[in-house]
């Protein structure tokens, strides 16, 4: 009897005890974050799910488009596509080409910029430094006319790269070209100079240390950056509001938003069917480059 009493005793022992926290005690350390959380995800996805619905809303105005949409059509989706309200298509495909051009070569100017920033020591390079983050603390807005001036003054030379026409709005937009610099010469400050120094001693100039070394080691930051270049040429309008006015030159901000401005009212499906495709490209972005992103953002804030 004494020998059983003894095995349950220690069997109950052994049993790990189970702590049950209650109701009050969860939500106060855990809960309230979950709660923060829908609501955040709840207020981020109603526009994303009322534009929807207005791009699947036959009719097409304000007075009539709800959250879950009562009727599904395409109507607005075809009437885009087939040229009905201006060549949607073309926009498109100008959005794309200036978006692709652009972005391309700001990451590619800053890459170069933040090698010479990481990797040399030079006269000037603290101040180069400084008067790169001064300037990035000024709206664009500052320098529209600056600009405007510059272009009109230069397409009355060569017409190619003037006013109105996707090459020179690409050269305004590229004015922007060093804004990646500082994130991606936090990553640069990264990789030690060690792999820098045994390249060359091994005869490699700095223009293969920098092609063969550094830069398969710059993916992440180059992805991340890329997105966010390419996000914010794609929404860009004001300037192109000033540049662009023939309908075959506009990019799909523009073009949409003169849509928008002759009815207001029942011309919201289309322009919300217009910002759905626009969606489609920087998802598709997203999704092929998202493994980078996190380690892509965080790299360049390790050091500065």
């Amino acid at each position: 009897m004494t020998t059983q009493n003894t095995t349950s005793a220690s069997s109950k022992a052994d049993k790990p005890q189970q702590n049950h926290m209650s109701f009050g005690r969860w939500f106060a350390e855990v809960g309230w974050r979950h709660l923060v959380g829908v609501l955040a995800l709840a207020f981020a996805a109603f526009p994303v799910l009322y534009v929807i619905s207005a791009s699947l809303n036959p009719v097409g105005t304000v007075a009539s488009t709800s959250l879950i949409p009562t009727q599904v059509s395409f109507v607005h989706y075809e009437t885009l596509l087939s040229g009905g309200k201006g060549p949607f298509v073309r926009w498109y495909a100008n959005t794309l080409v200036v978006c692709a051009v652009v972005a391309a070569v700001q990451i590619f100017l800053s890459v170069l910029a933040a090698y010479a920033f990481s990797r040399f020591r030079f006269k000037g390079r603290r101040g180069g430094l400084l008067a790169l983050l001064l300037i990035m603390m000024f709206p664009a807005t500052l320098s529209m006319i600056a600009i405007y001036n510059m272009i009109s003054d230069i397409g009355t030379i060569i017409p190619g790269i003037g006013l109105n026409t996707l090459t020179g709005y690409c050269l305004a937009l590229m004015g922007g070209a060093l804004g990646q610099v500082w994130l991606i010469k936090g990553t640069f400050d990264t990789i030690p100079k060690s792999l820098d120094e045994a390249a060359i001693l091994d005869g490699c100039t700095h223009w293969q240390v920098f092609s063969k070394i550094l830069l398969p080691s710059l993916k992440p930051i180059l992805a991340t950056t890329f997105l966010l270049a390419f996000v914010g040429i794609i929404s860009e309008f004001l300037l192109g509001s000033i540049f662009l006015t023939d309908d075959s030159k506009k990019t799909l901000a523009v073009g949409l938003y003169g849509m928008l401005s002759g009815d207001r009212s029942n011309n919201l499906g289309l322009f919300a069917a217009g910002a759905v495709m626009t969606m489609i490209p920087v998802i598709a972005l997203f999704q092929y480059l998202q493994k980078y992103i996190v380690g892509g953002a965080t790299a360049g804030a390790v050091k500065g």
